[in-house]
């Protein structure tokens, strides 16, 4: 009986795993690899995050940033798994150099259906 809940226990954790973007100590983060578009709000307070499973992830800025939506923006990662975390990273517009912190992601939309199915 022992062998049989440790077992669901190890399966239900390994789907959430896989269906979950990474959790950072304390944090989402996002694969960049898996990131087809962004999209900077006109108000400059938030990031959409169009991903390749379909989902989209919003990320709300600490502060106001109003260049990124004329100019577009960049981030470089410093970890090794290319991820992009709420809370952690910066980034800068391209044409004026302002800085950007990011804030907390929140999930606007799931993952499509067949992306779900083939996990």
């Amino acid at each position: 009986m022992t062998k049989v809940i440790s077992g669901a226990a190890m399966l239900a954790a390994m789907i959430l795993t896989t269906a979950a973007p990474a959790m950072a100590e304390g944090g989402i983060c996002l694969s960049a690899r898996n990131i087809l578009d962004t999209d900077a709000q006109k108000d400059g307070t938030a990031i959409l995050f169009h991903m390749r499973d379909g989902s989209v992830w919003r990320n709300d800025l600490r502060g106001r940033c109003r260049d990124l939506r004329w100019s577009g923006f960049s981030w470089s990662t410093s970890n090794p798994a290319e991820s992009i975390c709420e809370n952690e990273q910066t980034l800068r517009a391209l044409r004026t150099g302002e800085v950007c912190g990011l804030g907390k992601f929140t999930q606007v939309s799931p993952p499509r259906m067949e992306h779900r199915a083939s996990r």
